[in-house]
């Protein structure tokens, strides 16, 4: 798989450890080079241009879509998470282009309802190897896209299915469509990933705390002054109430959780910074080689941000009002998965081709596939079309 060629970009700047991408990989089917720009500015743009990502925007981030118009969607969460990942990358001097195709991929596998949808296909697809969102993010971009004339997927570059697929590490056990791909195209699974891909995962952990703090203090589930109680929002919090004195609430709150972001951003900085220096690496695979991450936090650091996580989950997570969301987003889907695995024959034709027997396991895959795919809205109105006699199929 050669490299592409692509105009000169900023390569003076990078580390002697960042991925480099005139010394790419290459992709799996081989492409004519001459773009101007490098393959993962390539791989970047043809996320965005994915059905998948456009169908982030009604997908659960905590709150489903229609519960009002303000709150975070995967869509609005991955754009974040590549906002912080490149600011990342650019402190640390990686590649920005390869992390911000992570950040906005990372999620592309995730089903409708957030957590709960993930819950009710993973037990539903238990007796065919469960489901893992992170390894139907690997499947989206490399065969459930079907936009190309010469292959299925997009044909990132390895670089970017790597990041994807080590999205929390090496994968010891990897899941079904995970092993079988990288058979087909090995990605190394027991290393490290890059450090490209370790900021992408770090911003989706710091964006995803401090944006469901921001949701959860104006959804009403708790309030900013009980969050302050925990060392690292306390902090941020005092800060802010002594720069601005009397301001608004709501502003209140913005002040707060991006003095938090700020805060976990240098610290990963700072921590990286020692990591490195420690290990001297002088590559790309030095950083894959390593006995755990270079891009990390602090242990400090790790320590406040497990505290808001547990807060979170406790005040958020399972808050009377989304454990109701929840348990109804579950039963939606785990009917869905029902219907459609026992009558195929209700699939849309296109996917009804591919379903083989009813009951099968390959019919579960696709039915998997098939809901994986939908919208918090379109699993909503599919369900009212299959459950209630009054509306037309």
């Amino acid at each position: 798989m050669p490299a592409e060629s692509h105009a000169p970009d900023r390569a003076q700047d990078r580390a002697p450890w960042a991925v480099r991408p005139e010394a790419s990989r290459g992709r799996l089917h081989p492409e004519p080079g001459g773009d101007a720009r490098s393959p993962f500015q390539r791989d970047r743009d043809r996320i965005i241009h994915t059905g998948a990502f456009r169908r982030l925007q009604y997908k659960t981030q905590v709150f489903v879509f229609h519960e009002g118009d303000y709150f975070r969607t995967r869509l609005t969460h991955s754009i974040e998470v590549a906002q912080i990942a490149r600011a990342l990358a650019r402190r640390l001097h990686l590649d920005e282009d390869l992390a911000e195709a992570l950040a906005l991929a990372h999620d592309l596998g995730h089903p409708p309802f957030g957590h709960a949808g993930e819950e009710a296909l993973d037990s539903q697809m238990r007796p065919y190897g469960g489901f893992d969102h992170n390894a139907q993010s690997l499947k989206v971009v490399t065969k459930l896209e079907a936009r190309y004339a010469a292959f299925d997927g997009l044909n990132l570059s390895w670089e970017t299915l790597e990041g994807l697929a080590k999205h929390n590490g090496p994968v010891r056990r990897p899941p079904p469509y995970l092993a079988e791909y990288d058979r087909l195209h090995p990605l190394e699974l027991g290393t490290h990933a890059s450090a490209e891909a370790q900021a992408a995962a770090l911003a989706d952990d710091i964006a995803y705390n401090n944006h469901d703090l921001d949701d959860g203090v104006r959804a009403r589930l708790f309030r900013l002054e009980e969050a302050a109680a925990l060392p690292l929002i306390g902090e941020a919090y005092e800060e802010a109430r002594a720069a601005h004195a009397g301001m608004a609430h709501d502003r209140l709150v913005t002040e707060t959780v991006r003095r938090v972001i700020n805060r976990m951003v240098q610290d990963v900085v700072q921590e990286t910074e020692r990591r490195i220096a420690a290990l001297a690496p002088r590559s790309a695979e030095d950083i894959r080689a390593a006995a755990a991450p270079v891009v990390a936090f602090s242990a400090p650091m790790q320590a406040m941000n497990q505290e808001v996580r547990d807060f979170l989950f406790q005040r958020m997570y399972r808050h009377w009002r989304v454990n109701r969301a929840m348990q109804k987003s579950k039963r939606v889907s785990q009917l869905l998965f029902q219907l459609l695995h026992g009558g195929p024959q209700m699939l849309p034709p296109d996917w009804q081709a591919r379903a083989g027997e009813p009951g099968s396991a390959e019919c579960a895959r696709l039915v998997c596939d098939y809901i994986a795919g939908m919208t918090d809205r379109f699993a909503l109105e599919e369900h009212r079309r299959l459950t209630d006699p009054n509306i037309p199929g």
